[in-house]
């Protein structure tokens, strides 16, 4: 075993693969901060859900998710009270990859229970129980695949096809074909044919079980996993799989790369709710309709409209005379498509990252490691943000060639760094840090402290950061703000 595994043998181990961009649900989903880390349900985050989820049947737990998301998935494994080891991808290979690497990050006969990060499962209890169905076919070594009851023609999953019963392996059968998305007509026929069930993209077995089937179908993604392993480095809970090795790796989903090829795979029905979150209608679903079919979320109001979905978290948003509309409004973007046009999302998304649209890939609102900021306001030389930094937490000491900074603090205790001088500033306290002076923001209190930054330059931009010192890990002088 490599000296860098991050788990022990014993009882099932849950991989949550973290690592979708999910810009279908935008534009509150982005390349920035991806759906599973949105609160979209309850005040939760999908991949709270998830982990909270995973808890019930595993207290070890991978998390496999990109460098850029780092301190995102630590929040959300803290808010859900798990310690899970977090897997680092320096590039996204999809999710043969991602499994392979966590499969040779643990002992060979560990259960594997993958999961993707960002489904809605509302019944975990049932979800805890179909799991454990399928426990004897995967210590008989087969990969357990876990299909979805569809309860409509869906066109926008893969089919499993149910085979035969396996004999000795409690509920699992095998399965007889993958199915890729079908037309609606197709989809309409699998439904009446009974025996076909949603490709959910969740799966138990050995790590022994599964590297061997990759060995088989995929020895080359297997190969350069293999390597990135060897040369992962560990820091602090996170681990860095080796990049050139990893970036190198051969892109492909685990269903193109084994499932689809391999004799031992098996398949365990699940008939309880289930959504993948994969697009505004299937947001719309999870909020109870009215009497016309409308559903809102916020601060939405309805007029003389059906079947329309508001999300507003924000604002007022008012729908008058509409129908089968999608209105989504966030600070700084808005959304209005019809619902039949819900899975193009994703194609306007890539039209306008081509355009160099900010929008298309960030928030307004930007979590970091020490807390958040938000960019209130901006115009000719000047910008405003709104800073919260957690208690216990700081900024990197840093200097600025373009800009100077005037902050006032609005709730909390401030200790400020200031050139040569150390001072705590409390509420409705401020100091000016001219251009080019180091310093450093810190929460030395027991509640988030807030502050509101006015920048001012001639240029404001994020890169103007020079790192002289951080606390997480994040390149220094003279590598510029990451």
């Amino acid at each position: 075993m490599n000296s860098t595994e991050l788990t022990t043998s014993g009882n099932i181990i849950s991989v949550i693969l973290c690592g979708g961009s999910g810009t279908r649900l935008w534009p509150l989903s982005r390349r920035a901060l991806p759906k599973q880390f949105v609160p979209l349900i309850q005040g939760k985050s999908l991949l709270q859900l998830t982990l909270e989820r995973a808890a019930m049947l595993s207290a070890e737990q991978i998390i496999v998710a990109s460098e850029d998301h780092r301190f995102l998935v630590q929040d959300c494994a803290d808010a859900a009270g798990v310690r899970g080891s977090i897997l680092l991808e320096p590039v996204p290979r999809n999710t043969a990859a991602a499994m392979a690497a966590a499969a040779l990050n643990a002992p060979a006969d560990a259960l594997l229970l993958f999961q993707p990060a960002d489904h809605h499962i509302p019944d975990a209890a049932a979800f805890a129980a179909t799991i454990r169905t399928g426990l004897l076919s995967a210590q008989a070594g087969s990969i357990v695949t876990f299909g979805v009851h569809p309860s409509f023609p869906s066109t926008a999953y893969g089919y499993i096809q149910q085979g035969n019963a396996l004999a000795g392996q409690g509920g699992a059968h095998a399965v007889e074909s993958f199915v890729e998305k079908p037309d609606a007509i197709r989809a309409q026929e699998l439904l009446l044919a009974g025996g076909y069930f949603w490709n959910a993209g969740i799966f138990l077995a050995q790590a022994g079980t599964l590297l061997a089937a990759l060995e088989a179908y995929a020895p080359d993604i297997l190969a350069a996993c293999k390597l990135a392993v060897v040369e992962q480095t560990a820091d602090g809970n996170f681990r860095r799989l080796g990049s050139d090795a990893f970036a190198a790796c051969r892109p492909d989903s685990i269903d193109y790369a084994v499932m689809e090829k391999a004799s031992n795979v098996a398949v365990v029905p699940f008939v309880a709710a289930w959504s993948d979150v994969g697009s505004w209608n299937a947001v719309a679903e999870l909020t109870a309709p009215d009497a016309l079919g409308n559903r809102v979320h916020g601060k939405g109001y309805v007029v003389d409209a059906k079947d329309t979905f508001i999300h507003a978290p924000h604002r007022p948003v008012v729908a008058l005379g509409t129908q089968n509309l999608l209105i989504i409004d966030t600070a700084d973007a808005v959304l209005v498509a019809h619902a039949d046009h819900a899975e193009q999302v994703k194609t306007v998304v890539a039209q306008l990252e081509a355009l160099g649209v900010p929008q298309a890939q960030h928030h307004r609102h930007v979590a970091r490691p020490w807390g958040m900021y938000d960019s209130v306001d901006s115009g000719e030389r000047f910008q405003v943000k709104r800073i919260v930094v957690k208690p216990g937490s700081s900024l990197s000491l840093q200097m600025h060639h373009h800009r100077a900074e005037h902050w006032i603090v609005v709730s909390g205790t401030a200790e400020v760094t200031n050139g040569d001088k150390v001072m705590l500033l409390t509420e409705n306290q401020s100091t000016y840090i001219p251009l080019g002076q180091v310093h450093r923001l810190s929460n030395p209190g027991k509640v988030p402290l807030e502050i509101i930054e006015v920048q001012s330059g001639s240029y404001l931009g994020e890169d103007d950061i020079v790192r002289l010192e951080d606390t997480y890990g994040r390149p220094v002088a003279p590598v510029k703000y990451d």
